[in-house]
């Protein structure tokens, strides 16, 4: 992590205690308390305690790995550390059970767990009362937790709960309106471990942020850079992310345990999603185009009034401008009108709306509301509700959403996009284009969760906007400049009351840079106003700018109070507010998209599957087991192969959906079934049927004791589950409780073993 912020104070600190440790430059003085505390502690001892500590709060095994990671980690002397855990695999609780043992070993005092949004440290303060720990105590009964209403920790306070941007308001001095530091700033020993979770949403920071930024930009554009208040403190940094991108891994280095979505779901943890519902209107396939001169509609956004204008240039607008730069109501309605043949108001599973802005939430809310009238008949008025930052009481709306009946559609803009648990959602609809892979990993996240309630075993997702063809991978994905929509008002009251010159000069050189970009939107009618306010074209204007002394600069546009407003409304987007569009559109196709990029059709995708099959025989062992001597396949082996083939686009998921879509067959075959159907011509049957059959042969072959066939019985209804029930399944999995292998080896004379293969070649025989 880059430290040069802290070391222009010129403190430098070192507990040379541990020859591993080195010096760390810090922003401030250690309190005498501070200093007190850090000499009490004793890592080694910490260390040692940790080795012995038994975890059986935490139940999965993936989850003790990433803790005994960050433990280890620790012990190596790193100071940055990084988990990624998938979402839904239990990050929160898995933290929670870390920063417990953490503190009960003694390795640090008081952690800081950071959020970036209100809800998400709600979560994080009902989990910590929720995770029964030893002796079924919560951690909230254990260690004294200030939550997010509190301003500071108290003297006994173990763990608090804060948001970014109360941080950032603390440490910076942000507080007040006029930039005033308040007197109260953190002292640096006050934390010394900060957990960060989501930390992926500072990957829009790629620079170290000037104090111009901090002098004169609002706190609110800047809700990732919590850099700066990770580097105030001298702390342990932990991050906690799904979607590690090159960035994230800047701040907190490599990660030191990954455990991903496909992993995941290979494992049973959370459920895949089959290839995405395209729904393509005429209009989104072709655009919308418009010819210099043509009259058109726009929106004005300052008086919310709508004007006819002759356009003076020739304009189209792609799929990734609607609802943004062009209000098409069309489009949105002949996509609704398609997604309400999907989805049923009255179900038990919910649908999530991903909306480009809080207008076309609205917009969409209504739409949706009578499309599913027209389908359904009378729809509850609850059913369909706006989720967004403008909806009034937006955590009462989330709760609502997620524990109530209604609504049962949420329509949203990016409220919900992260960390957010909303186990029965089992739609996804896009409206809206999401460059960043992270971003749409995130919204993707939003549906993966396991829910029996409502016997979720897949998750759909409908794209209208052409998704895949705008994503870039994380590998390809550069930093964001931090560069917020600065207005031409915001610049010109940093030039108009800044203090010092130099930044002063940057704000004009800004100013210039942003008038120059904008050149194309100030003529015709625009070039006259522009006159009537500056008093002068706007050659001229760059010439002032340019050419004069700061000073000089600041008294024009104090005495020409008009000009930054004028620029901000006639240069949103072309020169003009959104268009209007009234272009009529309709339905063209309902289709799915196959593979990495969601371009192939059912057919050439299964030819795809098999041909990639036919071609890694040798370089996956795994492909020929599977064809040639099933009962020699382990349960690691076939976990390997369905990562494998994950990687390749092949999900089991899709394979299924592809097959049903190609040969209008819904069959619940496994990817085995589907391996050797492709490669060996095999009757593709449903694996229940299967395994069935195979344990009446068995029946019929063996005569089994009472209890030998009840055992029987039970590890077919595993086999169904997992596919392959192998020796370290009864060691590691449900038979675990059961004795194990050991012990249902003597129910079955020894002969466990040769039980499992048998029934291993029963159920992928053909014949008979």
């Amino acid at each position: 992590m880059p430290r040069s912020a802290p070391t222009k104070s010129g403190i430098w600190f070192l507990d040379a205690r541990r020859p591993q440790n080195h010096p760390e430059p810090l922003e401030g003085w250690y309190t005498p308390e501070g200093l007190q505390d850090l000499l009490r502690q004793n890592v080694d001892e910490a260390y040692a305690k940790l080795k012995v500590e038994p975890m059986p709060y935490i139940d999965r095994d993936y989850q003790r790995s990433a803790i005994l990671a960050v433990e280890k980690g620790l012990e190596e002397g790193k100071r940055e550390l990084l988990v990624a855990m998938a979402t839904g695999t239990g990050k929160t609780r898995t933290c929670i059970g870390l920063c417990y043992r953490l503190l009960k070993a003694k390795r640090f005092r008081r952690v800081l767990f950071l959020v970036d949004r209100t809800a998400l440290g709600e979560q994080t303060a009902d989990a910590l009362k929720d995770l029964r720990l030893e002796n079924l105590q919560p951690f909230t009964e254990i260690f004294d937790v200030k939550e997010l209403g509190d301003i500071k920790p108290e003297r006994e306070t173990k763990l608090q709960i804060a948001t970014v941007q109360a941080m950032v308001k603390r440490v910076l001095g942000l507080g007040s309106r006029d930039g005033t530091r308040e007197p109260d700033v953190p002292p640096v020993d006050q934390y010394d471990c900060i957990v960060v979770d989501e930390c992926h949403r500072g990957y829009l920071l790629d620079r170290e942020l000037s104090d111009r930024d901090f002098a004169f930009r609002d706190e609110a554009d800047y809700i990732s850079k919590y850099r700066r208040v990770l580097e105030h403190f001298d702390a342990v940094k932990i991050g906690l992310t799904a979607t590690p991108a090159l960035h994230t891994k800047e701040i907190f280095g490599p990660p030191v345990f990954s455990y991903s979505y496909r992993e995941a779901v290979v494992d049973g943890f959370l459920i895949d999603h089959e290839p995405p519902i395209r729904i393509v209107t005429r209009l989104g396939a072709d655009g919308i185009h418009y010819d210099a001169h043509d009259e058109a509609l726009v929106l004005d956004r300052r008086t919310q009034t709508v004007r006819k204008e002759e356009l003076p240039d020739e304009m189209t607008f792609d799929v990734d401008s609607f609802n943004r730069r062009v209000i098409t109501e069309n489009f949105n309605r002949a996509v609704l009108g398609e997604l309400a043949n999907h989805i049923d108001p009255e179900q038990d599973e919910k649908t999530l709306v991903y909306a480009a802005t809080d207008e076309h939430a609205d917009m969409v809310v209504l739409l949706l509301k009578e499309a599913l009238a027209k389908k359904y008949g009378a729809v509850d008025d609850d059913a369909v509700m706006k989720i967004t930052g403008a909806t009034d009481r937006p955590r009462q709306a989330i709760r609502r959403f997620r524990n109530e009946r209604y609504p049962n559609v949420a329509v949203t803009v990016d409220l919900l996009t992260t960390g957010i648990d909303v186990p029965r959602i089992a739609n996804l609809v896009f409206l809206r284009r999401v460059r960043s892979r992270i971003l749409y990993e995130q919204m993707i996240g939003r549906a993966t969760r396991l829910c029996p309630d409502i016997r979720k075993e897949r998750f759909r997702i409908f794209d209208a906007v052409d998704l895949y063809s705008a994503l870039k991978d994380v590998t390809d994905m550069k930093p964001v400049v931090v560069n917020p929509l600065v207005t031409f008002d915001q610049l010109a009251r940093e030039i108009v009351d800044g203090k010092e010159e130099e930044l002063r000069r940057e704000s004009i050189d800004e100013l210039l840079a942003k008038l120059q970009r904008k050149r194309r939107a100030l003529k015709g009618e625009n070039e006259e106003r522009l006159h009537a306010a500056a008093g002068m074209g706007f050659g001229e204007l760059v010439n002032l700018l340019k050419r004069s002394a700061v000073g000089d600069a600041a008294d024009y546009l104090r005495s020409h109070p008009a000009l930054a407003s004028f620029l901000d409304g006639a240069t949103g987007g072309n020169g003009y507010g959104p268009i209007i569009s009234e272009h009529a559109d309709e339905l063209r196709e309902v289709t799915r998209g196959y593979g990495k990029h969601g371009s192939r059709r059912p057919g050439d995708y299964l030819e795809s599957f098999r041909e990639f099959v036919a071609n890694n025989m040798n370089k996956l062992p795994a492909l020929v087991v599977v064809t040639q001597r099933p009962r020699d396949l382990t349960r690691e082996d076939l976990r390997k192969l369905k990562i494998a083939l994950d990687q390749e686009g092949f999900s089991e998921a899709a394979v299924q959906t592809a097959w049903r879509e190609q040969k209008n067959e819904d069959i619940a075959a496994t990817i085995v079934g589907y391996i050797r159907q492709l490669a060996l011509g095999s009757p593709l049957l449903p694996y229940a049927d299967r395994v069935e059959r195979a344990v009446q042969r068995l029946r019929r072959a063996h005569k089994l004791t009472a209890p030998q066939s009840k055992w029987l019985d039970r590890i077919a209804k595993q086999v169904k589950l997992e596919t392959v029930v192998d020796r370290a399944s009864f060691d590691t999995g449900q038979f675990k409780a059961d004795g194990g292998f050991a012990r249902l080896n003597k129910v079955f004379d020894g002969q466990l073993e040769a039980l499992l293969g048998e029934l291993a070649d029963e159920v992928w025989k053909d014949a008979g």
